[in-house]
C-alpha cells in the first residue's frame, strides 16, 4: 500500500485527535467520493457534447456564425 505525506494545522489535528477521527479512512472516503463525482461529471460532460454536435454548422448555414 502507498503512503502519503499531508500537512495540517496543529488546531485541526487537536481536534481530529480528540474526536478520534481516522485520516486514512476520511481520506479513502474522500477519493471514493471524487471518482463518484468525476464518473458525474465525464456523464455530463459526454451529453453535453452530444446535444451541441452539429450546432456550429447549423447556426454557420444560418449566418449567424
Amino acid at each position: 500500500m502507498a503512503e502519503i505525506k499531508i500537512k495540517i494545522p496543529d488546531e485541526i489535528r487537536e481536534r481530529m485527535q480528540k474526536e478520534s477521527i481516522n485520516i486514512s479512512v476520511l481520506i479513502e472516503r474522500l477519493i471514493k467520493h471524487l471518482e463518484e463525482e468525476k464518473e458525474m461529471i465525464d456523464w455530463s460532460v459526454k451529453l453535453q457534447r452530444a446535444s451541441r454536435k452539429g450546432r456550429f454548422d447549423e447556426l454557420k448555414k444560418r449566418g449567424l456564425i
